[in-house]
C-alpha cells in the first residue's frame, strides 16, 4: 500500500518535534494517552490521524496543534 504524501509529511513533522524534545515514541505515546504503535504509524505516514489524536499528540509535545500543520505547509510546499 502506498503512503499518502500528506500523511507522510505530517508524520515527519511529528517525528521532528518529538526528536527535538529527545522523546522516544513510547514517551510521546504515554504523554499523549495513545498507543506507541499508533504514534509509530503516524510518524511513518501509515495512519490517517484524527483531529482529537492530533490535539493529544501536540499536548504531549507541549506545542500548539497548528505548529505541526504549519511545519507540513513549509516542509511540504513542493506538492
Amino acid at each position: 500500500m502506498a503512503v499518502d504524501p500528506d500523511l507522510a509529511e505530517l508524520g515527519r513533522a511529528v517525528r521532528a518535534e518529538r526528536n527535538a524534545r529527545h522523546l522516544s515514541q513510547e514517551e510521546l505515546a504515554e504523554r499523549s494517552g495513545l498507543h506507541r504503535n499508533y504514534v509509530g504509524g503516524i510518524e511513518r505516514g501509515e495512519r490517517n490521524v484524527g483531529v482529537k489524536a492530533l490535539f493529544r499528540i501536540a499536548e504531549g509535545l507541549g506545542i500548539h496543534p497548528a505548529k505541526l500543520l504549519e511545519r507540513c505547509a513549509v516542509d511540504g510546499a513542493s506538492h
